[in-house]
């Protein structure tokens, strides 16, 4: 089982010993020539870059049992890299983060349509989402924040939205604190969609070990939207309440 002591804390966490370090880069130009930064997190234990476009997190350097030390992210070295993913590998994915059926959502009483970009559904907030959007940063202690203000009407979305989104880094504790406002009733969920290889890419990812200590599932449609039901994990190939190691990839039940 490959163990690297990386604590990756969504929206809570614990903050451990060790302060951090953060510097700032630029990292290439945008086809308009906007900048591009990327700022440089760093403690004894880890080392994180936050990227400013779509608020990407772009390297996680820490070590493993044995001391050596190895990127345990998947990602690209240059700018013009990044800009052609079309996986969404780091990026800060809205104003919605998975799939709309058919692009449509309804608040008190009005319908919104957001254009669909995955079959018939619209994914991860439309064709232009926050992932493809130059977000602004400033330094804060042990981090960086970036923001991003989506004008009422973006991708079909309802009311002006302001988007922040810290990057804090503690020890060995990297933390992201997702803060919205918004000045109209609308939907919004953001998320981080980091793809991660504990080996440093030595390996592939088969022979990690995976624990989720959940007793129900959503299952979902042929389109992958929640059928809205919740459905026991017992029995089926998602049933990972003891550690499972990964020998192929898990078929959908």
């Amino acid at each position: 089982m490959f163990k690297r002591w990386l604590a990756t804390v969504m929206m809570t966490g614990m903050a451990l010993h060790a302060m951090g370090q953060v510097t700032k880069a630029a990292f290439g130009k945008m086809p308009d020539g906007q900048g591009v930064d990327v700022y440089t997190l760093k403690s004894p234990q880890v080392e994180a870059k936050v990227m400013t476009y779509g608020a990407k997190l772009i390297s996680i350097k820490t070590a493993d049992r044995t001391g050596k030390v190895a990127d345990v992210m998947l990602g690209f070295d240059t700018l013009p890299e990044w800009l052609k993913d079309k996986t969404y590998n780091g990026a800060v994915v809205g104003r919605y983060g998975n799939r709309i059926a058919l692009g449509q959502f309804k608040i008190d009483g009005q319908t919104y349509q957001v254009p669909t970009n995955d079959g018939p559904n619209a994914l991860h907030g439309g064709p232009v989402g926050f992932d493809k959007k130059l977000w602004t940063a400033k330094q804060v202690p042990n981090g960086v924040e970036l923001t991003l203000i989506s004008p009422d009407g973006d991708m079909g979305f309802p009311g002006k939205l302001t988007a922040q989104v810290t990057y804090t880094l503690k020890g060995n504790a990297l933390r992201i604190d997702y803060r919205m406002t918004t000045d109209k009733a609308t939907v919004v969920n953001l998320t981080n969609h980091t793809y991660f290889n504990l080996t440093g890419g030595t390996e592939d990812v088969l022979g990690h070990q995976i624990h989720i200590n959940a007793d129900h599932y959503t299952p979902t449609s042929k389109t992958l939207i929640p059928t809205g039901n919740m459905d026991v994990v017992e029995g089926t190939p998602m049933d990972f309440r003891t550690a499972q190691t990964t020998t192929r990839p898990p078929q959908r039940p």
